[in-house]
């Protein structure tokens, strides 16, 4: 392969989403003709009437969504304000949308990203595994293994995420909750999201990879603050604060590491460079490298969920659009994470196994016995989708604190099956929140009678995520317990309390998601919920084959397992 199909390779899977938010940026939004509608106004009854405007919030205790919201300017739809006809009334949810309403076929357009990722991701892993790391722009891009199975994460997510977008911000604007130009901005941020997420994953300058990382906490600020409520916007400002702490010791420590390199001789230039610093890792001092790759850790452990800094997760999560929490659950979190993995290798060449050991399996238990016990106490759906994300995250920290072939094998499967499951539940429960306008999870019952398809949906989709067979999670947990019970006592140990929060966080799944699909049905079955699902069915089909086999994948896991083995 010569150079230019190389770094057009390398290039194109953050290029062509960064394209396609420009062109979405810069294509003129025009509000549609309004189509005369006479208002009516009732008049306040009662003394001391509330007549101000009413917060068009899902509310955090009752999960409510709005309906129509008063005080609004004369003919003005509630939470469209700046874009959709004047006089459109909101639609109670479920509604059909009349096709006047129907999605702009721009909106498909945003599929282009994810398939030239997942293509550029296709043929990289035909040629990685065998030929071995390929590199670009004098080494400022890099594809090993690690990095190819990463890309092919990020656009099977994206995928499925995208693909559910249109239906899901049909449904928003049905209910009067959103406008052209909202779905507009969301479209911009969604690309640019994708194309920060790519650029991190397929970087080898660590400097690069930190500025990579900030840029998906700016884009996604944005994004969770989407309907621009009082909760939205809440947990948009956490989210920002808590994060950029977080960055902020991630960019911290990235310095230390650039000073310990500089003190061991490596030129200016290849100070931050991934594989050099691999190659040169036992001359690094040991205090500074100690220190700064704790701060690491803890900075990106931020963006992963993990303790102590994951209190954004669950409020980001349970306020984004159903689609961009599918993005930030299913693969965000990932990437965070697998910057963890490259200083993991840097770490163990320079102060030995027994460190990160230490601080990556001290993390992953104080992660899980803190998602398990909020999910026992849940009542949120969306919510409780955000603490089951923690609880993965943990597992995969607890492999890679294993550090054995198989566990980060199974680390990497987990990543996959993860993804794949997690965006077709978080999918699937914006439909539910549209559907039944409420996320309390004792206020939905009946789903598999009401909505047959998407019940069916989510509760495949979790249970994927319990690690029911033959769904991917269920041979990554087994190899992950398999590769920490053969680690020696300690380990051996800390995968024993593993499994038994784990078996906490199973209970408390299992028995809200059968609370919300089993029982009487309130409605009629209605045929309004099968709306985008096909990308619903497409990431359990995709689920279920990983648990099956990963067929032509297989070299490639293992040649990504290696890649970011102990030296």
């Amino acid at each position: 392969m010569n150079a230019t199909p190389t770094a057009v390779l390398l290039t194109a899977p953050a290029a062509v989403p960064l394209l396609a938010a420009a062109a979405y940026a810069l294509t003129p939004v025009r509000a549609p003709r309004p189509a005369p509608v006479r208002v009516r106004v009732r008049r306040p009854v009662g003394v001391g009437a509330h007549t101000g405007a009413a917060d068009p919030l899902p509310d955090r205790e009752t999960g409510e969504l709005p309906g129509r919201a008063t005080g609004m300017l004369p003919g003005q739809a509630a939470g469209a304000p700046d874009g959709d006809p004047v006089g459109t009334p909101a639609r109670s949810p479920g509604a059909p949308v009349p096709p006047g309403r129907q999605p702009a076929p721009a909106a498909w357009a945003g599929l282009v990203s994810p398939l030239v990722i997942l293509l550029c991701g296709g043929l990289l892993a035909v040629r990685v595994p065998r030929t071995g790391p390929l590199t670009a722009w004098s080494g400022l891009l890099r594809a090993d293994a690690l990095s190819v199975w990463m890309l092919l994460v990020v656009g099977a997510v994206a995928l499925i995420a995208c693909g559910s977008g249109p239906a899901y911000l049909a449904g928003e604007r049905a209910a009067g909750r959103a406008s052209r130009r909202t779905a507009w901005r969301y479209q911009v941020l969604v690309q640019a999201f994708l194309a920060a997420m790519c650029l991190a994953v397929v970087t080898a300058n660590l400097g690069v990879l930190w500025v990579a990382v900030e840029a998906t906490t700016i884009v996604t600020a944005f994004l969770v603050g989407h309907r621009r409520t009082r909760t939205s916007v809440e947990a948009a400002w956490k989210y920002v604060v808590i994060c950029s702490a977080g960055i902020a010791l991630a960019f911290l420590g990235t310095v230390l590491i650039y000073y310990a390199a500089r003190q061991a001789g490596v030129a200016e230039s290849w100070a931050l460079d991934w594989p050099t610093l691999v190659a040169h890792a036992g001359r690094l001092d040991a205090g500074v490298t100690r220190l700064g790759v704790t701060l690491v850790v803890l900075g990106f452990g931020a963006k992963a969920g993990l303790v102590p800094l994951h209190a954004w997760l669950p409020d980001a999560h349970s306020q984004a659009p159903a689609p961009v929490s599918a993005l930030m659950s299913g693969v965000l979190l990932s990437v965070a994470f697998s910057a963890i993995l490259r200083y993991r290798v840097i770490a163990d060449a320079a102060l030995g196994a027994g460190f990160t050991r230490v601080l990556l399996a001290g993390i992953a238990l104080l992660t899980l016995a803190l998602a398990a016990g909020l999910l026992l106490a849940q009542r949120d759906h969306k919510r409780m989708l955000a603490y089951s994300s923690m609880e993965h995250m943990s597992l995969i920290a607890l492999a890679a604190a294993v550090g054995s072939p198989l566990a980060l094998s199974a680390a990497l499967l987990h990543i996959a099956g993860h993804g794949l499951a997690k965006s077709a539940a978080f999918c699937a429960a914006g439909r539910i929140l549209q559907l039944t306008g409420t996320s309390r999870i004792g206020r939905i019952r009946g789903l598999l009678g009401r909505a047959p398809l998407l019940g069916g949906v989510f509760g495949c989709a979790v249970a994927a995520l319990l690690g029911f067979p033959p769904f991917g999670l269920f041979a990554s947990e087994l190899g992950i317990a398999r590769a920490g019970f053969a680690a020696g006592t300690g380990l051996a140990l800390a995968t024993a309390a593993a499994l038994l929060l784990v078996l906490t966080a199973f209970a408390a799944l299992a028995a809200r998601t059968a609370h919300m699909l089993l029982g009487p049905a309130p409605d009629r079955p209605t045929s309004h919920s099968r709306r985008g699902t096909w990308p619903l069915l497409l990431a359990l089909a995709a689920c279920a084959a990983l648990g099956t086999a990963t067929g032509p994948l297989t070299g490639l896991l293992r040649a990504a397992a290696g890649a970011i083995g102990r030296r």
